[in-house]
């Protein structure tokens, strides 16, 4: 498609944007008013003007850490964009993200990101909730030559090349990563060849034509959009400085590299063309740089102006309200197994609102490995019940982008251990983004899968993690006891807007007990006394509530009366139940199968020392696993996860 003069002037007038707020921005970091760092785009502007060109107001797109071109080519205002480098509440981000985070929703800008390639899998779940969404939106995911290496990016293409989503991946080759030249790197004969792994097309671009560029990702867009798929363009740029403003790093280039690339101006020979091939004049030109300069004079002033952030603001943009819920009155029901009660949630929220979608290794033909998805895919459909493939890192982050992007996903984790895999996407973004945009955007994912041991799995499939979780602000992490919690907490969790971690202790799975047939959510934060007591409180998760309870059981005949706590939500806490608890027994016996240092217990005991010690006629008491992996031996396993005995004796001891 040929271009008009409007078009190429609009092109012109980005590209000089772009430039212009990155000099400034130096200058006002020089200044001091710019923190932390930031990142130019001087000499790459050809590759976001031209991509972003070929969007419409509703495609969205993902940035890189050097993400300031990305998010003006999309119309970002520069005014908010460096009230943001500033720090000011007036920020797209309130303040909160800074440069490598700004994101603009209502330009369908998802986010700028501050991990290499991190954005990719987000991307990828934007695009696939356009193509749920039965919408004709296309994703464009920028990434850089350094981050063509991560896993991630060939998870993520094949991921969009099996399921043909409407993406289009751009790799701004500027040819160092930080300071290692690509060619040092990277194998292959390009970037864009690795295309052809996926059987998807594979272009390889002059980045400092923006012409070129535009009509390589026009014709990518127009792909996607016909349901065709993705594309992987690599555009071949320069950055004119260093990695960042803070970097202060020794030379790494030769001078005589710099002169050649800066002699291949993309803004000179855009300029060059309109004047050659349209007969714009150099006045005409100065006159949209000076529009371009009064533009950014105002947008300094303005973010001058602009106030700091609160504490308050800070705080209150860590979690969306949590989901409003009420547990029934009559709690009775047919006998059901928490595997029956999960799948029961499942079909109750997949019908009540279409937006709820579930993904994960094995979940859909054979109903995961466990059956708590069996029938959804019967029921639902393909399309909303999607096997993957064993991409943990990619599938978990395609779940955060189509939460972003308005579809509610519940991910499984088919053994919890291997979310190591997914770390980055499960702390770094899902937990982070509402906050780091200024507590505006949400994050409804749920994460769901089994942990712990007790079924001869051994080291890597056996592990309880949720303390990892629970230090990390910005998650809700949540561990059922029984088939009655879990249908009532898996409902809370797939309504709430937040990232919820829903542990599912596999042990557990096979446990039966009654279920109540109708609708019911149990408020998230809310724990329940499972069994009252006055002597001495037990406050216990998932496996260890049944065993606390037959310790509870067997100490009544002793004369010992135990008040049994199963918090049911871990993060946020119920702690008004618990330190009432301890007020009226004055012990306290922590009980988790996860290994005793450092675990979840540490937290709980150190809330009733800081806010209850005067209460207390004992030392408080951890009961948790030995500190070592699972093993697979049978008795050895028995060993190490605390037993009924275990929690007993520490009872006894107290007294």
């Amino acid at each position: 498609m040929k271009l008009g003069v409007d078009a190429l002037e609009s092109l012109y007038t980005t590209m000089v944007k772009i430039r212009r707020f990155d000099e400034r921005t130096v200058e006002l970091f020089n200044e001091g008013l710019v923190k932390g760092t930031a990142h130019s785009y001087v000499g790459e502007e050809a590759v976001a003007a031209g991509a972003c060109a070929t969007l419409r107001p509703g495609d969205s797109i993902v940035g890189t850490h050097r993400g300031h071109g990305h998010c003006i080519a999309k119309g970002a205002r520069v005014d908010r964009m460096l009230a943001e480098l500033m720090g000011r509440e007036a920020g797209y981000c309130r303040g909160l993200g800074g440069s490598m985070h700004i994101a603009a929703l209502d330009l369908n800008v998802l986010g700028c990101n501050g991990i290499v390639a991190a954005g990719l899998p987000i991307g990828t779940g934007a695009a696939l909730a356009a193509r749920l969404g039965k919408s004709d939106g296309v994703v464009i995911a920028f990434f850089g030559d350094g981050a063509a290496n991560q896993g991630v990016v060939h998870e993520s293409l094949n991921l969009a090349a099996v399921w043909k989503l409407p993406i289009v991946y751009v790799c701004e080759n500027n040819q160092y990563a930080l300071s290692t030249a690509t060619r040092r790197t990277t194998a292959g004969e390009s970037i864009a060849a690795r295309a052809a792994a996926y059987a998807i097309p594979g272009v390889r671009v002059d980045g400092n034509d923006v012409l070129a560029v535009h009509a390589a990702v026009a014709t990518a867009v127009a792909r996607a959009r016909a349901g065709e798929g993705p594309t992987l363009i690599e555009a071949v740029t320069y950055r004119w400085g260093g990695h960042s403003m803070r970097a202060n790093l020794p030379e790494y280039r030769t001078h005589e590299e710099e002169r050649a690339w800066a002699e291949r101006d993309p803004i000179a020979r855009l300029a060059g063309h309109l004047r050659d091939a349209h007969r714009v004049t150099a006045m005409r030109l100065k006159e949209l740089e000076e529009a371009v300069e009064l533009e950014l004079d105002r947008a300094v002033a303005f973010a001058k102006a602009s106030a700091e952030p609160t504490v308050e603001l800070m705080e209150a943009a860590v979690y969306a309200p949590h989901a409003e819920g009420a547990e029934p009155r009559d709690r009775t029901g047919p006998e059901r197994t928490m595997v029956e009660a999960l799948n029961a949630a499942l079909h109750a929220e997949m019908a009540r609102d279409e937006r709820v979608f579930v993904m994960g290794e094995d979940v859909g033909l054979i109903g995961g490995i466990f059956q708590v998805t069996r029938g959804l895919r019967d029921r639902f459909g393909e399309e909303r019940v999607r096997d993957t493939p064993i991409s943990e890192a990619t599938f978990v982050g395609a779940g955060v982008g189509a939460a972003i992007a308005g579809r509610r996903p519940v991910v499984e984790i088919q053994i919890f251990d291997f979310v190591a895999l997914a770390m980055d996407q499960v702390v770094n973004q899902a937990a982070k983004f509402r906050y780091m945009l200024g507590g505006r955007p949400t994050v409804p994912l749920v994460l769901r899968g089994p942990q712990g041991g007790g079924i001869r799995l051994a080291a890597q499939h056996s592990q309880s993690l949720e303390a990892w979780f629970a230090h990390v602000p910005g998650l809700v992490v949540v561990a059922p006891s029984t088939p009655y919690d879990a249908k009532g907490l898996l409902v809370s969790a797939i309504r709430d807007d937040n990232p919820v971690v829903f542990l599912e202790h596999k042990a557990l799975y096979a446990v039966r007990g009654p279920v109540p047939e109708g609708e019911y959510a149990i408020p998230l934060g809310r724990a329940e006394v499972k069994r009252a007591g006055t002597d001495v409180t037990v406050v216990a998760t998932q496996a260890m509530v049944g065993r606390a309870l037959a310790a509870a059981a067997e100490l009544e005949k002793e004369g010992v009366s135990v008040e049994v706590i199963d918090p049911r939500t871990l993060v946020p806490l119920d702690e008004a139940t618990i330190l009432a608890s301890v007020a009226k027994t004055g012990r306290l016996v922590i009980a988790h199968e996860a290994v005793k240092r450092g675990g979840w217990g540490a937290e709980v005991a150190a809330l009733v020392a800081e806010r209850a010690l005067d209460v207390l006629d004992a030392p408080i008491v951890r009961v948790g696993g030995r500190g070592v992996p699972m093993p697979y031996n049978e008795s050895l396993e028995r060993a190490t996860i605390p037993s009924q005995q275990d929690i007993a004796a520490a009872v006894r001891d107290l007294l």
